[in-house]
């Protein structure tokens, strides 16, 4: 195969497959020699079971930190460094969890799930074996996941409180929130989804930890934000660590559903939140621990805590919305909003309303402001990648649709894709997409409205991962739009704000009272403004980027150190947790896997 990446067709591999091909023995053959290799740490051997452009994912187990090796000599280096690091054992062969796979009429592999230990984990794997020309099979993909830490189960099932507590629970939950008589370990920044999540997996690792909220009400920023809407994602693809969505939960769950539900699973789960209660700073420690907190409580109240780790559970924004710089503000008569200040379409009834953004949230906005009967306009300046939720969602979310395995089975395959080969397969889900949107998109088009198959056609994945935008999955405002009920503006650049609304550089204007502002995402969001606006200043410049796609194809510090582990260790402790419900649910548990071997002393060296 040539040097450029393709998918593992069997035109590219001069390759096929028999119809009677044994597809337990091939995985259990390639199992065993793959076994045998890696606890001898025979390199070489390891190598010779893998294409020539394979591809090795690492989350944790073998290299402390997130990686994707692509071709045998990276892989190669990799093991060559972090081999004599570990002592592996008990590898074993899922069997149940083996099967030939044909994503399309010319692809084929046998994909495999395997469980094995390290010194100090217990781990998972997977394996793609893809078939070579002379009859054999080697792997084009390897991910290995940490899954848990030896000598430290989670607090769950057969380990869980088998004490009784007559009559005394309320009262021992009431000094456990108020952190009455013992301190925290760890202080999460936020009580969304992410910080929520993070918060019950160290809870289930035995680590006191406490969420501060700004908000009065667990939820409240579903509420105020997003209270006419639904989520994009489907419900087998976003539930929560340990608590899954009811049987009757609908597929597209409503944003006021949500809130309640995230208010409910923090009573469940028995997690430590302050609500109505804002961190002031995050600076080094003067008592033994890395960071002294500073927490101010509703009614101005401040106590200090003392702990090695912060996390950071704060979304893009963090609720500070920027707003764009765009000449003439001042001289605007009317209001002008940052997209999420938005609240209520009802706030200005009887208004004309100018959203400036043609992605996720500016389609949500306008349809909400048509639905509730105020005049909007979305003004597109930049092309966005349109799919419908019912013609999308099925194809690229196949493995966690009804009837799909079970969701601990389809996060691990959904992480075993690295980026760079989601991207190959996404082109062609992309077109298959685009084909199924054909109409509404040629509605789009008719009426103006620019549009985008995504970077190098890959559709919205690399945009999210780079952007965090760029797209909106259509749930209905692209109908509006294709009926003229969201008027659209897309023929040219906004010059300046005038005092009755917008000026273009082709000299046309657009009068209003509202102006809705997004900020830009013509390249990568810098989430690190709510970090330097509490951190010392001194420390704001070595700050990693966050969010953004690395050389390897991974994010760059979400959901591990945002300062990687420094020799200066001046930002150790300090972490990132944000994404949605999926990536929180999976992503919650390598973060406090960390966090919980930093404490326990058996964290190991971060690979480079």
């Amino acid at each position: 195969m040539s040097n450029k990446l393709v998918l593992p067709t069997l035109d590219n591999l001069r390759s096929s497959v028999a119809p009677d091909v044994n597809v337990q023995a091939v995985a259990s053959q390639w199992f065993s020699a793959f076994a045998e290799a890696m606890q001898s740490k025979n390199i070489a051997a390891v190598i010779d079971l893998l294409v020539d452009d394979v591809f090795w994912r690492d989350m944790l187990a073998l290299t402390w930190d997130f990686h994707t090796f692509q071709s045998t000599p990276s892989v190669k280096k990799f093991l060559a460094d972090q081999l004599p690091l570990f002592t592996l054992s008990s590898f074993k062969l899922r069997k149940d969890l083996v099967e030939l796979q044909r994503p399309y009429p010319d692809i084929a592999w046998i994909q495999a799930f395997f469980d094995f230990e390290t010194t100090v984990g217990i781990a998972s794997g997977v394996f793609r074996l893809v078939p070579l020309a002379d009859g054999s099979w080697k792997a084009h993909t390897v991910f290995t996941n940490l899954e848990n830490l030896k000598g430290f189960p989670e607090q769950n099932g057969p380990r869980r409180d088998h004490q009784p507590n007559h009559g005394k629970w309320a009262a021992k939950r009431a000094r456990e929130v108020e952190c009455i008589d013992e301190e925290p370990s760890v202080v999460v920044i936020g009580g969304g989804q992410s910080g929520l999540d993070v918060a019950a997996r160290l809870k289930m690792l035995g680590m006191k930890t406490l969420v501060v909220e700004k908000n009065e009400r667990i939820g409240d920023n579903w509420r105020k934000r997003y209270a006419a809407l639904c989520l994009h994602d489907p419900v087998w693809y976003d539930h929560m660590p340990y608590i899954p969505f009811p049987a009757s939960w609908p597929v597209y769950t409503p944003a006021l559903k949500l809130a309640d539900w995230l208010e409910s699973y923090a009573h469940s789960m028995e997690l430590d939140v302050w609500t109505s209660a804002t961190v002031m700073s995050v600076v080094p420690g003067t008592k033994g621990k890395k960071w002294t907190v500073t927490v101010q409580r509703a009614d101005k109240k401040e106590r200090t805590f003392e702990v090695n780790h912060v996390v950071f559970a704060l979304g893009f924004g963090s609720g500070m919305g920027r707003i764009p710089d765009i000449p003439g503000q001042d001289d605007f008569k009317g209001q002008i909003l940052h997209s999420s200040k938005h609240n209520l379409a009802t706030d200005h009834a009887g208004k004309k309303v100018a959203v400036v953004g043609a992605c996720t949230s500016a389609h949500d906005i306008c349809a909400d402001y048509v639905e509730n009967g105020v005049d909007v306009t979305m003004v597109q300046r930049s092309p966005s990648y349109i799919m419908t939720t019912k013609e999308g969602m099925p194809r690229l979310m196949a493995i966690f649709w009804e009837g799909g395995p079970p969701t601990d089975v389809a996060d691990r395959v959904n992480a075993s894709y690295p980026n760079s080969l989601l991207k190959l397969m996404h082109q062609r889900v992309t077109k298959d997409i685009a084909e199924a949107d054909k109409e509404l998109l040629d509605g789009l088009r008719k009426r103006g409205f620019k549009t985008t198959l995504g970077d190098d056609d890959s559709g919205f994945l690399l945009m999210a991962w780079n952007k965090g935008g760029g797209y909106y999955l259509d749930v209905g405002a692209s109908q509006m739009i294709i009926d003229g009920k969201i008027k659209l503006k897309s023929d040219g650049p906004i010059s300046r704000f005038t005092q009755t609304g917008l000026l273009f550089e082709d000299g046309s204007t657009l009068d209003a009272d509202v102006v809705t502002l997004r900020f830009t995402i013509s390249a990568t969001p810098d989430a690190r403004h709510s970090y330097r606006a509490l951190l010392p200043e001194s420390l704001g410049d070595k700050l990693y980027p966050i969010w953004g796609l690395d050389n390897e194809g991974e994010l760059n510090s979400v959901w591990r150190e945002v300062g990687g582990r420094s020799k200066d260790g001046e930002l150790n402790g300090i972490w990132c947790m944000m994404g949605n419900l999926a990536l929180c649910r999976f992503h919650s548990k390598h973060l406090a896997l960390q966090i919980k071997s930093y404490e326990e002393g058996i964290f190991g060296t971060r690979y480079q």
